[in-house]
């Protein structure tokens, strides 16, 4: 998605950071970034909003399971895999944490 405006920061950058932006995982510079690419797009914008309330409503309902560290580590690692092009393996990820 681009709003097909330029900007300092690209909507690709800021869409694919989305969600360390959300949970507050990436340096305050780069927060200050997007902040600043949200104010100027609104498509952004309003995927931003989109994605904020459906963590707040998986919050609501969900928010009293504490997740093994273990588990989003690898969790973690996989979306890691994706996003650089890597292959996965064909193991099933939650056959490995279901043991």
């Amino acid at each position: 998605m681009s709003c097909g405006e330029p900007h300092e920061t690209d909507c690709s950058e800021v869409l694919d950071h989305l969600y360390e932006f959300l949970d507050r995982e990436m340096p305050d510079s780069d927060c200050t970034k997007f902040e600043t690419h949200f104010e100027e797009c609104s498509p952004c914008l309003e995927k931003y909003g989109l994605e904020q309330a459906v963590k707040k409503l998986v919050k609501r309902c969900c928010g009293h399971d504490d997740v093994p560290s273990d588990l989003r580590a690898k969790v973690m690692g996989r979306i890691e895999m994706i996003r650089s092009g890597d292959t996965l393996p064909d193991q099933d990820v939650t056959a490995a944490t279901q043991e």
